[in-house]
């Protein structure tokens, strides 16, 4: 099962409710604002449930959303009911994605250029971003810090949460594969269905990149972007050695 098979879209929003996705919309917003004040539509290439592309569209933007898998866009796919002139979802691999069509802004959030493993898939990713973007838009993406991650070492970590229907227990092992840049994070997770009692299990592997500004640097030459800014994640401070989540702004 691919790491964001069936299961993984039933309990993604409970295991994610400690996120703040407000406050990540009014961040990205912002930068938006600052570096294309008169942005009408976006492309979230990425999207997961749709719970960015649902909160940027109640902001007034048309935002379409792409994500590789089904289950996932069968939750976005709610979001959108009444609002389907201006919040719309489709499924496509990102180095697939053709849609014709061009944004004023391209997003990719909650780190998933990260996933995009090899260099083919990164540079094409980008290829696909500048493909879909108007003249002057912009391309704004987050992603795990190099310099940050082998400062500060992943480590095991165990998450419980639960909802009215189920409790989840989530556990993290992470080994580094330090001649990819690559993280992979074994995920061990038991889904306990309140009402029968019955314990589901299942096991995921994420690889997840980590990545330098010099080899950043040399994708965005290679495909014709230039780098407008580049932050500390929901901050407009510099990143450094501390900071495990850069986000960089490309036109």
């Amino acid at each position: 099962m691919s790491q964001f098979g069936d299961l993984y879209s039933q309990y993604y929003d409970l295991l994610y409710s400690d996120k703040d996705y407000e406050k990540e919309v009014d961040y990205v917003e912002d930068l938006i604002k600052s570096n294309f004040p008169q942005a009408k539509t976006i492309l979230d290439m990425g999207c997961g449930t749709g719970k960015h592309a649902e909160l940027f569209c109640n902001k007034g933007y048309t935002i379409h959303g792409i994500d590789l898998s089904e289950d996932m866009l069968k939750v976005a796919k709610k979001r959108a009911q009444g609002k389907r002139d201006r919040l719309t979802f489709s499924q496509s691999k990102i180095q697939d994605l053709n849609l014709n069509k061009k944004f004023d802004v391209i997003i990719s959030l909650f780190h998933v250029m990260s996933y995009q493993n090899s260099n083919e898939e990164v540079t094409k990713a980008f290829e696909v971003a500048k493909n879909h973007l108007n003249t002057n838009g912009i391309f704004i993406f987050d992603f795990w810090y190099g310099p940050a991650v082998l400062t500060d070492l992943p480590t095991t970590r165990i998450k419980r949460l639960e909802n009215e229907n189920i409790n989840v227990t989530r556990i993290a092992e992470p080994t580094l594969e330090c001649q990819k840049n690559l993280v992979n994070v074994s995920y061990n997770i038991f889904i306990e269905n309140k009402l029968s009692k019955n314990i589901i299990q299942k096991n995921e592997l994420h690889k997840i990149r980590y990545f330098f500004d010099t080899e950043l640097e040399l994708v965005i030459e290679k495909t014709g972007f230039k780098v407008l800014n580049r932050y500390e994640w929901l901050s407009k401070n510099k990143i450094n050695f501390k900071s495990w989540n850069g986000v960089w702004i490309l036109k």
